[in-house]
């Protein structure tokens, strides 16, 4: 089985790749999942519009940090040129892919008609593709779903046109727009996305074990596969089952030091590239998360608890204090004597 996937003139030396999410695949998370073995980690979903306006939060979004192997930016939006000039900005910052969101349910996103909303007017979804590949020599590529709702399932059309318009590799989520995430992703349903086209196809959607990835793979006869939710707590979950597709490895789970380090890695980056306090905060998510996973034995009320307890705290150091009693790990040398930097960096820290 092929070890890595070919977008444009863009190598990837894996077929496991995460999704972009809102919220989580910031630059901290995307570097942590990098070192882990990711081979593809994409920016959260970026404004054109806001970008092009050079908002701070925005920029934070598509910040492009060193030592990430590749970098992609995804751009959501529905105005054509505004999503032109968001290319032109991805590629002057360092993307080695820009990807086009036609795939996000989220209402204040169809709302603004962008999102999985273009999937219900191709004709513009088809304007905006021509002008961002006319925009950038980087390879374009679009996450989409199924469609709108199962009487409008149009994503071998929208490939089809897509892969007319010089798109490298499209990405679809086996639901609807309507479904959001309920039910089951239906793989087989993009096997006629992968029929209507020559470009890669990569599944997405309800994917976490290595049994579903090779079942996802298989009946939707994609070339690669993206990750969302089932990496939250897991930033290791994409190099893992890469390993599991390319010679059937099974790797086991870090253990309890190794995911210790995992997190307070996490957290100190978080809180050197935000600062102390809005480092924190952004880390809470994935702080809840890895306190849920944590390789301890307790009742789901004890790990409630201990979750709402840590996630409370307001300083990083009590948190790592926190984590390290919850563990039953000593702190180890390499954090103890390595404080937290919190001095607030951002973007423009970074060069963006």
């Amino acid at each position: 089985m092929s070890a890595g996937l070919q977008i444009g003139d863009v190598v990837i030396p894996g077929r496991v790749l995460m999704a972009p999410m809102t919220g989580i695949t910031d630059l901290p998370f995307r570097q942590l999942a990098s070192r882990l073995g990711a081979a593809y980690v994409a920016t959260e979903m970026v404004a054109s519009a806001e970008l092009a306006r050079g908002r701070p939060d925005v920029m934070r979004r598509a910040a492009v940090g060193d030592g990430l192997p590749l970098t992609v930016i995804q751009l959501v939006g529905r105005d054509p040129a505004a999503m032109a000039e968001g290319a032109r900005m991805a590629e002057a910052a360092g993307a080695d892919i820009v990807d086009l969101n036609f795939g996000c349910p989220a209402k204040e996103v169809t709302g603004s008609a962008s999102g999985s909303a273009l999937m219900r007017t191709p004709d513009l979804a088809g304007r905006i593709m021509a002008a961002v590949v006319a925009a950038t020599a980087r390879p374009v590529t679009v996450k989409m779903r199924l469609g709108w709702d199962d009487t409008s399932r149009n994503a071998p059309d929208m490939a089809m046109r897509a892969e007319a318009l010089g798109v490298q590799a499209v990405t679809v989520h086996g639901r609807t727009r309507q479904q959001f995430y309920t039910g089951h992703a239906d793989w087989d349903a993009i096997a006629a996305v992968k029929t209507a086209v020559g470009i890669p196809v990569i599944v997405n959607g309800d994917i976490v074990t290595a049994e579903q990835a090779r079942e996802a793979l298989r009946r939707s006869g994609a070339d690669a596969l993206m990750l969302g939710r089932g990496v939250y707590g897991r930033p290791w979950l994409a190099a893992h089952l890469d390993r599991a597709l390319q010679d059937g490895t099974v790797l086991s789970e870090p253990d309890r030091d190794e995911r210790f380090d995992i997190v307070v890695a996490h957290l100190r980056a978080s809180v050197a590239f935000y600062g102390a306090g809005l480092g924190l905060k952004m880390f809470r998510k994935h702080l809840g998360w890895y306190v849920e996973q944590a390789p301890w034995p307790a009742a789901p009320e004890a790990r409630r608890a201990a979750k709402g307890q840590i996630c409370r705290l307001d300083d990083p150091e009590q948190v790592i204090d926190a984590l390290a009693s919850l563990w039953d790990t000593p702190i180890t040398k390499h954090f103890r004597h390595d404080p937290v930097d919190i001095s607030p960096q951002g973007a423009e820290a970074i060069g963006i």
